[in-house]
């Protein structure tokens, strides 16, 4: 029986999910749907084998990879041409049929979706055959990160600053907002980014004070307080993760230059960036 979480989303708890499952036998697969009846709230449905459960996971997990990065390029399009991409998806958003919104943002993340699609790919070529879909959204999302730290490199050209030796502040770095996990997080590869050319960095996120123990990441940081005087020391504060919790009217108010990647700031201002 697949996973079927979506961390910080306080409207779909665990009984509140629809739960998959296959079994080898008939039997097992009977015996686990009884189990779930018995905690959720929501049906529990039957597929005929267990790779027919796990590919349902990839299914799920592939189709938001591949949206997010379809809206993601199409951030890049729509910046290149002088449109509000997020006004464009609230627009399209209204057709009642064939359209679901999804929101770009600084690259995918999470302990799933960055990972099960090119899980499937690599078994898909067992078999000859090339996911072109599926590793085509994987380059999308290297070029979106590394486009958003052109656009922190631009900002900060335009007040005749160079990203070398510049501090560099990150709002979040959770993966996704008001939640305290940070794997696979693209705030981590911009943080590293920035460092890597010289750039000083430093974050503020609320669910996750010190920067977390991880496989490959190891940055020695815990999270600032957010003062009006922090923030007119920095020379560029990045909103790569849009917690609810932060006070984006006095964050504007006191920093110099701002890269929103998630749209939070909706209205033109000088010193925001929108990527």
């Amino acid at each position: 029986s697949p996973e079927r979480l979506d961390p910080g989303n306080e409207r779909y708890s665990f009984k509140d999910i629809p739960k998959v499952v296959g079994g080898i036998t008939s039997t097992c697969t009977e015996l686990t749907k009884a189990f779930y009846e018995m905690v959720l709230k929501r049906p529990v449905f039957t597929v005929s084998s267990t790779k027919a459960a796990e590919m349902t996971k990839l299914l799920e997990n592939i189709h938001r990879s591949v949206n997010i990065s379809l809206v993601n390029e199409m951030k890049i399009v729509a910046n290149k041409m002088g449109v509000d991409i997020f006004e464009v998806i609230d627009a399209a958003a209204t057709k009642p049929f064939g359209f679901t919104p999804y929101f770009p943002g600084p690259g995918l993340g999470g302990h799933c979706i960055p990972i099960d699609p090119f899980y499937l790919a690599w078994k898909a070529r067992e078999y000859g055959l090339n996911t072109r879909f599926i590793e085509l959204s994987g380059e999308i999302d290297n070029d979106i990160r590394n486009w958003v730290l052109g656009r922190i490199m631009d900002g900060l050209n335009e007040q005749k600053k160079a990203l070398n030796g510049a501090h560099v502040h990150f709002l979040g770095i959770a993966y996704k907002k008001n939640i305290d996990d940070a794997r696979e997080s693209p705030s981590i590869w911009l943080m590293e980014a920035v460092k890597a050319k010289g750039g000083i960095i430093s974050y503020t996120d609320p669910f996750l004070p010190k920067f977390p123990k991880m496989r490959e990441h190891h940055l020695d940081l815990a999270s600032e307080e957010l003062t009006p005087e922090f923030l007119e020391g920095v020379d560029c504060v990045v909103v790569a993760t849009d917690h609810d919790t932060f006070d984006y009217q006095m964050i504007a108010k006191h920093a110099s230059l701002i890269v929103d990647t998630r749209g939070r700031y909706r209205t033109s201002a000088p010193n925001i960036v929108s990527a």
